[in-house]
This record gives structure tokens, C-alpha cells and sequence, in this order.
């Protein structure tokens, strides 16, 4: 056998139609029936069931097809180590990152790897979590940086605990609030809230500083997944911004915005993660996308 025959008996059990792989592998059909035949033959059983336009794969042939996936995966990450080994840092690097993690690492990770691996090819991308998670998984992305809390654990999926970044409630320069001498729960829910999503674990941190009625449920009224947009809300209305203060970094600095300080204060962090599938050939620049995201978020 070789592996001509594994890619096609793969097609054939994911299309569930003669026609349709040989469409895929651009194969005429009486040569994908002789290279499945001739497969059959030198294994000495049966793996599809042609059942009239059916074609359904024998017991015998679905264990096949799971050892079949397993060694042109091998194969697959065997020429890819190679090509990353001869192009170095050159790349390409695809990134996928989350709502927060975009908005305070991509300026900092793209000046880095502009500076030090000016060849490289990179491409970030943004999306939900789910989404990117199958881009990581169709090996459309080589890593995502995300919210570790909304990675669900995988045997598949490698994950990294990043620095945890501290959160945050934050307003224009001007905001009625900063007249207030006792800045309470009441004052705050008198606003417009505006964060990205939030998980479970968020909304547990706020309910235990500033009790039920914080529920991100009832707290947030302006939710956006692009922190930029946020913020510019935030700076130009009397709307708050609930979130990790990173992003909101350039912002303070200026004095634009200006960090609000509730009592009883709010005790939460982002929590994020470097997540890559486990047993994939790693790019060697992710190195140093690793050590540049990790000492960025610790300084």
C-alpha cells in the first residue's frame, strides 16, 4: 500500500461517495474503484459496502481509516518540521487572537517580530473563540492567544497559562462620577457598563465584589467584541469600560480616560492562554512570540 491509497480511502469515507472524492482528488472514478480495490486486495478484506449509490465503510475498514488519519497526519507534520527547520524564521505564522488579547499584544507582537524577524510572514486574525479553535484545529492557524477560561480541555489541545492581567473600571476625563466621594454599586449601575463578552468566571468575580445585581447579565448594557470600539464609545459618552486596563493603557496614560476606583473595590483579572495543538510540529518564531507576549503582560 502507499499513501496515495490512504488519501483516497480517506476521501472516499469522508465524501461517503465514489464520485464525490474522485471530484476531490481529481481522479476519474474507475481509477479511485481500482486504487480502493487494489487496497482491498492487498489488506485481504473488505473496507466499503457498495449498497446500491451507498457506500459505507465495513467495521474493518472504519478501523482502517482511523490508522489511515493517524499516519498522514505523521507524514503531514514530518514535511512540515522540514520546511519549518530550512525557512528558520522566515515563517509563515498564522495567530489567532481573542477581543482583549487583540487589542493590547497585537501592536506590541507585530513591532517585535517586525524588529527582530523582518522576513517573517504573519497573519493575525480575530474571531470567537469556537471559531478560531477550528481554524486551530483544520490547521488553518498555528496558535491562538485567548481567554484560557473559554478554552474547554482537549487531549487535542495544548494550553499555556499567560500572566494574568489586572481588570478594571474606567471613564472619560470629566465623568459625573469622579465628583463622587464614595463611589458604590448604586453610583456605577446609574451609567451605561460596556465590556466584551464576559465568561463564568468573570461574572463570579463581579458578583463577589459588588453582589448579585452585578451579574454580567443585568451590570453590562453595551457589549462589543472590539475593544477599540469600546473605548472610543467610552471616551466621547458617559458610558464606563469594564474590562482588563491594559487596553485602555494609552488611553490613561493620556488622561483621556481615567480609572475609577469603587468601594468596595473590584478584585478580578483576565486569565489568557497560549493554546497550540498537542503533537503539531511548533513554528520555531513561536519561541519567540511566547517569551514577547510573556514579558509583555508581566511588565
Amino acid at each position: 500500500m502507499n499513501l496515495g491509497q490512504l488519501h483516497h480511502l480517506l476521501a472516499l469515507a469522508e465524501t461517503g461517495s465514489f464520485s464525490r472524492a474522485a471530484e476531490r482528488l481529481h481522479l476519474t472514478q474507475p481509477a479511485l474503484s481500482r486504487s480502493i480495490l487494489a487496497l482491498e486486495e492487498e489488506l485481504g478484506l473488505k473496507l466499503v459496502d457498495r449498497v446500491g449509490k451507498r457506500n459505507e465503510l465495513t467495521p474493518f475498514g472504519r478501523g482502517v481509516v482511523e490508522r489511515a488519519r493517524r499516519i498522514v497526519l505523521e507524514t503531514s507534520e514530518l514535511s512540515r518540521s522540514a520546511k519549518l527547520h530550512q525557512d528558520g524564521s522566515s515563517g509563515p505564522v498564522h495567530l489567532g487572537l481573542g477581543a482583549t488579547p487583540g487589542a493590547v499584544l497585537t501592536v506590541p507582537l507585530l513591532t517585535h517580530l517586525v524588529r527582530h524577524h523582518p522576513r517573517l510572514k504573519v497573519v493575525v486574525s480575530s474571531g470567537s473563540v469556537e471559531m478560531q479553535l477550528q481554524a486551530l484545529r483544520a490547521r488553518t492557524l498555528d496558535a491562538l492567544i485567548v481567554d484560557a477560561r473559554a478554552v474547554p480541555p482537549a487531549d487535542d489541545l495544548r494550553i499555556e497559562g499567560l500572566p494574568p492581567m489586572r481588570a478594571g473600571l474606567c471613564c472619560r476625563r470629566g465623568h459625573p462620577l469622579l465628583a463622587e466621594r464614595s463611589l458604590g454599586f448604586a453610583a456605577l449601575s446609574r451609567y451605561p457598563i460596556a465590556a466584551t463578552p464576559l465568561n463564568d468566571e468573570s461574572a463570579r468575580q463581579l458578583i463577589q465584589s459588588f453582589g448579585a445585581g452585578a451579574h454580567p447579565d443585568r451590570f453590562v448594557t453595551v457589549q462589543c467584541e472590539n475593544i477599540g470600539n469600546l473605548l472610543e464609545t467610552v471616551r466621547q459618552t458617559d458610558a464606563i469600560f469594564l474590562g482588563v486596563l491594559a487596553a485602555a493603557r494609552a488611553l490613561l496614560d493620556q488622561g483621556q480616560l481615567v480609572e475609577l476606583q469603587p468601594h468596595p473595590p473590584l478584585r478580578a483579572d483576565g486569565s489568557y492562554a497560549l493554546v497550540t495543538l498537542a503533537g503539531r510540529t511548533e513554528a520555531p518564531v513561536l519561541q519567540a512570540v511566547r517569551a514577547t507576549i510573556d514579558q509583555w503582560m508581566r511588565d
